[in-house]
């Protein structure tokens, strides 16, 4: 999959989760002169004002987002003072009101941007940031695979079907009754992991911990994993932050590295 249709793909389920009434993203270039955020992916009611725009970095909220790189939001794009007002002319045109942002970042650089709006200037909740969030880092994750398969063309598709593999394994070993049969559907997922001798052994994360940790090596966001796992969205959060906290990670990203290296992942 491109990063285009990837963009595409995380903007449709954050309108479909958070309730937006726009989502949109913007690429990061850097051209001669200076580093824009373009805006060029949309889902959602929008006038085409925005489709194009060229966003300097430090201006808006989008430049802004890139510039401090973390996640911010204003209640009224307008009349906020924690932004410069370079583009509120289309602002006003497309009618948007509260809006959320959300960096992107990829070897340490922004890439692109993540943006919720609404055309009111209600507060956006707490649940449309962390749909931005979730989504920001799988799309990290998801652009980060993409890049490795070129450059190791069928690697990366491999290594994805054999950790669905492993994935499904432990969902079918936790539904059977059979004690030998669970028994064996566990050796047989033991199969689909490296042996990694040097790996640290200190490093014991739980069933429910590596679970989360599967699904999230699959591109998916923390939604979709509560989904598939049949727990709360907060919950699997919280196995996130833990798994991470146990292998040295500051990100997602890093933790499915670590535990590959670890054997804790096909990989």
């Amino acid at each position: 999959m491109g990063e285009a249709a990837s963009v595409l793909d995380a903007l449709r389920r954050i309108r479909r989760s958070s309730g937006v009434s726009l989502a949109f993203a913007g690429m990061v270039s850097a051209g001669r002169a200076r580093q824009t955020v373009r805006l060029e992916h949309f889902v959602g009611a929008t006038r085409g004002a925005l489709n194009g725009v060229a966003v300097d970095v430090g201006h808006g909220l989008g430049g802004k987002v890139v510039t401090v790189r973390r996640p911010l939001a204003v209640d009224d794009y307008l009349r906020t003072p924690h932004i410069t007002h370079r583009y509120n002319p289309i602002i006003a045109t497309e009618g948007l009101g509260a809006m959320a942002a959300v960096p992107v970042i990829v070897d340490r650089s922004p890439i692109a941007v993540l943006y919720g709006a609404v055309h009111t200037d209600s507060p956006l909740g707490g649940r449309t940031f962390d749909v931005l969030a979730d989504e920001a880092r799988a799309l990290e994750q998801r652009i980060v695979a993409d890049r490795l398969s070129v450059a190791s063309p069928g690697r990366d598709e491999l290594r994805d079907r054999l950790t669905d593999a492993y994935s499904r394994l432990r969902r079918l070993q936790r539904s059977v009754d059979d004690v030998t049969l669970a028994a064996e559907i566990e050796r047989i997922g033991e199969g689909l992991l490296d042996d990694t001798p040097d790996a640290d052994p200190t490093i014991r994360l739980t069933q429910r911990e590596q679970d989360v940790l599967v699904l999230a090596a699959l591109g998916h966001s923390n939604a979709r994993i509560a989904e598939e796992l049949g727990i709360g969205v907060q919950t699997a959060k919280g196995y996130v932050k833990d798994a991470m906290a146990k292998l040295g990670a500051t990100t997602r990203l890093e933790a499915v590295v670590v535990a590959r290296r670890s054997g804790l992942l096909p990989g």
